[in-house]
């Protein structure tokens, strides 16, 4: 956004996919990659139509609804047993597409402050450091699976502070904040190990299955504190995000241009455990969706950098898709917790990236 004092950029500047959409009441003139923006539709039509069809799939033995069956029971036109199918189903579909879209962001954050590919929450351990607390909340205090979500966030929290702590403070290096939080996340899968085994079975068997994240058994109120969190945090990310661009050449590149290292990587650090944390803490950890979405976003668009938006259309496409697998490759007979199939998918991504990073460095 530009003031209005201020002159607005030719299209001689820029490329020719960079549009500015202006107001001259109101003096400002927003850039837009249209080529991004295409995509990004693209990637929203697509989680829109996979989600659609996904309401229809029995995972009982009832036929599958047709795509005007769906349509109609969305509008109130049908009822019975097709309607009870959908409303079923539609929890986890709005909170793989919302709940997509906030892991993306959250590694889309840690990403660009590292400079690192492999700089997300579930490598650096804050989805770990959920688990440990919903852990805790669930096999030692015994307070059930709704006091889990607050046991989740928390630990989340506190594992940010840890990491900061270790990693990030005074404004060090994005590789020393991978470490460490690759260490942080080892000790917390060892206490999250001893957790289980030392509880009796029962426990250990529900404990075992959140921390797999799974959307099923969710309902329409799981909704609202993701969506929250989003309305909250995405402004803020917005009115940061120009600071936070700084960090793509470097922190000594954003401090010569007066940015506020430190400031400004615990107010991100905040934002992306935030993100991370309010998935987390409804459905699980649900790994590699934020380390995989940034990155494929960055490859699917000519702009430097990261793009947001295109990071969180690339999110929730993703984690609708995996649950729409989850939900029907085994159906009638099983529904897999989403996390298996995320991080199938991820580990492939992942042996893939490690496999190009080590063709960069050899000699």
């Amino acid at each position: 956004m530009t003031d209005e004092s201020m002159p607005l950029p030719t299209s001689a500047q820029w490329p020719r996919r960079i549009r500015f959409l202006r107001s001259g009441r109101l003096g400002i003139s927003v850039k837009v990659d249209v080529y991004s923006a295409a995509i990004t539709f693209v990637l929203l039509f697509i989680a829109v139509v996979v989600g659609t069809w996904s309401l229809g799939v029995s995972t009982t033995d009832s036929p599958n609804l047709s795509i005007g069956e769906i349509f109609r029971v969305l509008s109130g036109q049908l009822a019975g047993d097709p309607a009870n199918q959908v409303a079923a189903a539609l929890p986890a579909v709005v909170i793989a597409a919302v709940g997509g879209a906030s892991l993306a962001l959250s590694g889309a954050i840690f990403q660009t402050i590292t400079r690192n590919p492999l700089g997300s929450p579930d490598i650096i351990g804050f989805t770990t450091g959920a688990n440990t607390g919903a852990l805790i909340t669930l096999l030692v205090l015994n307070l059930g699976t709704s006091a889990a979500t607050v046991g989740a966030l928390l630990g989340s929290l506190a594992t940010g502070v840890v990491i900061y702590f270790l990693g990030m403070r005074g404004g060090t290096g994005g590789y020393r904040l991978i470490i460490v939080g690759i260490g942080v996340s080892a000790m917390l899968l060892a206490f999250n190990g001893y957790l289980i085994a030392s509880s009796n079975l029962p426990n250990a068997a529900s404990a075992a299955a959140w921390g797999m994240g799974n959307l099923r058994s969710m309902q329409m109120v799981d909704v609202i504190p993701v969506a929250v969190t989003l309305a909250i945090l995405v402004p803020l990310l917005v009115s940061v995000a120009p600071r936070m661009r700084m960090f793509e050449l470097g922190p000594d590149s954003a401090r010569s241009k007066g940015v506020d290292i430190e400031r400004t990587q615990l107010l991100l650090l905040l934002l992306g455990v935030g993100l991370a944390g309010a998935t987390t803490a409804i459905a699980g950890p649900i790994a590699f969706v934020a380390l995989v979405a940034p990155q494929l976003a960055a490859r699917i668009t000519p702009s430097p950098g990261i793009p947001l938006v295109t990071s969180a259309a690339v999110g929730a496409a993703l984690l609708v898709s995996c649950d729409t697998i989850a939900r029907t490759i085994l159906a009638p007979e099983v529904q897999l917790p989403v996390g298996v199939v995320t991080t199938a998918i991820g580990g492939v991504y992942l042996l893939g990236l490690l496999l190009a990073q080590s063709r960069k460095v050899r000699p």
